[in-house]
C-alpha cells in the first residue's frame, strides 16, 4: 500500500490516542488502591477458569495473561491480584495512551503487585511489543474503536496459547440507541472546534435535548450526565467506534475460529427472562443457543455492552465448566453462603435491576440451606450427603438454583 493510502487511518488513529491521552477512561485514582479492589467482568479468575478451562485450571501453577488495550488498569489490577493470591501468573498490560498507562502502573505499585509488566503500543503490535504466547487474553472495550476490528482480532488470535481463551467486550448496538445520531450531531455542531470548547459546546446541547430524543429517553445509557469529563468524551466525543448485535458478536468470532462460551450476565441472553407466556418460552427453548441470546437481546433492547468469553472451537464443547457429576464445586464469585442466604431472609426471592430493567427472580425452597454449604471447597456431592438427599432429588433442586445464581453471576463452578 502507497504511504498516502495510510495516513487517513494513521490520522485517526492519532485522533484516537489523543483521546485517550487527554482523557484517560475510565478515571481512577491510584490512592484508592489501599481501600478497594475492583472487580468486573471479564477476567476474574473465577470467571476464567469457569468459562474458559472447564473448571481445571490450577492457577497454582504459571499462567501468563494478556490485558490488550488495559486503560488505566482495572483489569490488569484485578487479575495481578487475584493470581498474586495463588501463584505464580503474570500479566502483560498494553495500551496506546502513555497517560492510562501511568495510571495503570501506579495503581499496581500502590498494591507492591511484582507481577505485572508494562509495554506501550498498539495490540496491532503485539508480536513486537509483548509477544506470546498466553493462556489468556483480555480485551475490553479496545476492538470497537479500531479501524479495523477483524484485524484487531487476528492479532490477539496470533498470540493466544492453542488451548487459551479470550475475555472480551463490545459495545452492544441496541442498548446504545441514541448515542450514533447524536455523536453525529455533535461532530457537525462542533466542526472546527478542539478541547475545551468542544466539550462545553456539546454539554450545552446534552442539557437542551427534548423529552422525545432518543438518547434521553435510553435508561441504560448515563455517561453523558456524569459530572466527569471522561465519561462524556468516551460516550459522545469518540472519533472512532461502533456497536454489535449479538449475531455480529458471533459473526465476528466465528470467523476467526472462536466459540462463544457465555456471556456475562447470563440471565440477560436468556429469553424466559421476559418472557411470560409458557408457549413462548418453549419455542425459544427449541432454538439454537445462539438465535436464544439475539432474541433476548431484541426483546430487552437495553444490552449496551456484550461481555463475553471465547475458546477455539477446537476445545470449545470441554472449556465450559457444567454441573453434570458430584465432583464438581460450586463457589460464589465474589460473595459467601451465609452472606447470601441471610439475605435472602426467607423470600427466595432475589431482585436485580440492568440498565433500568427490573427483575425478580425466584429460588425453590431450600435455597438458603444449600446456599449456606458452599464455600468454594465442598463438591456437589459433599452438599448433597450434608443435606442428606438423594443424588436425583438434590441435583434437580440444585439445578434450578444454579440456573438463578448462575444467570446473575454470581454463581460459578470449578472441578473438585
Amino acid at each position: 500500500m502507497a504511504p498516502d493510502d495510510d495516513t487517513p487511518r494513521e490520522n485517526a488513529d492519532a485522533v484516537v490516542r489523543s483521546q485517550y491521552e487527554a482523557h484517560p477512561y475510565p478515571p481512577r485514582d491510584p490512592d484508592d488502591e489501599r481501600q478497594r479492589l475492583i472487580t468486573g467482568s471479564p477476567s476474574h479468575i473465577r470467571e476464567i477458569n469457569h468459562y474458559v478451562f472447564g473448571g481445571k485450571r490450577d492457577f497454582s501453577k504459571p499462567f501468563r495473561a494478556l490485558i490488550a488495550g488495559g486503560g488505566t488498569g482495572d483489569a490488569t489490577v484485578m487479575l495481578a491480584q487475584q493470581l498474586a493470591d495463588q501463584g505464580p501468573g503474570e500479566v502483560v498490560y498494553v495500551d496506546i495512551s502513555e497517560a492510562s498507562l501511568k495510571i495503570a502502573k501506579a495503581r499496581v505499585q500502590a498494591r507492591n503487585l511484582r507481577n505485572v509488566s508494562f509495554h506501550h503500543g498498539s495490540l496491532l503490535d503485539l508480536e513486537d511489543i509483548a509477544p506470546g504466547p498466553y493462556d489468556y487474553i483480555d480485551c475490553c472495550g479496545v476492538l470497537h474503536h479500531l479501524a479495523d476490528p477483524a484485524a484487531g482480532l487476528g492479532a490477539l488470535e496470533e498470540v493466544l496459547e492453542e488451548n487459551g481463551g479470550m475475555g472480551l467486550m463490545l459495545y452492544g448496538a441496541l442498548g446504545r440507541t441514541g448515542v450514533y445520531p447524536m455523536q453525529e450531531a455533535i461532530r457537525k455542531l462542533t466542526m472546527g472546534m478542539e478541547g475545551g470548547d468542544r466539550l462545553a459546546l456539546a454539554r450545552r446541547l446534552v442539557d437542551s435535548l427534548p423529552d422525545s430524543n432518543w438518547l434521553k429517553k435510553n435508561p441504560a445509557v448515563g455517561d453523558h450526565l456524569l459530572d466527569d469529563d471522561a465519561a462524556f468524551t468516551d460516550l459522545l466525543l469518540h472519533s472512532r467506534d461502533r456497536a454489535y448485535t449479538v449475531p455480529e458478536v458471533d459473526a465476528l468470532m466465528s470467523g476467526f475460529g472462536f466459540t462463544i462460551m457465555g456471556f456475562i450476565e447470563p440471565v440477560r441472553y436468556d429469553p424466559a427472562t421476559y418472557l411470560d407466556e409458557e408457549a413462548l418460552v418453549g419455542r425459544a427453548r427449541d432454538l439454537p443457543w445462539m438465535d436464544q441470546c439475539a432474541i433476548a437481546e431484541s426483546i430487552a433492547g437495553n444490552l449496551k455492552t456484550h461481555v463475553f468469553y471465547v475458546v477455539p472451537s477446537s476445545h470449545g464443547t470441554t472449556a465450559l465448566a457444567q454441573a453434570d457429576n458430584p465432583g464438581m464445586v460450586p463457589l460464589w464469585r465474589d460473595d459467601d453462603g451465609p452472606a447470601f442466604a441471610r439475605r435472602l431472609s426467607g423470600s427466595n426471592r432475589i431482585k436485580m435491576n440492568f440498565d433500568g430493567l427490573a427483575l425478580s427472580l425466584d429460588l425453590p425452597d431450600g435455597a438458603g440451606k444449600v446456599a449456606e454449604l458452599i464455600n468454594g471447597e465442598r463438591s456437589l456431592g459433599d452438599i448433597q450427603a450434608a443435606l442428606n438427599q438423594d443424588w436425583i432429588t438434590f441435583k434437580a433442586r440444585f439445578d434450578r438454583i444454579y440456573r438463578v445464581l448462575n444467570g446473575l453471576n454470581l454463581m460459578l463452578l470449578k472441578a473438585e
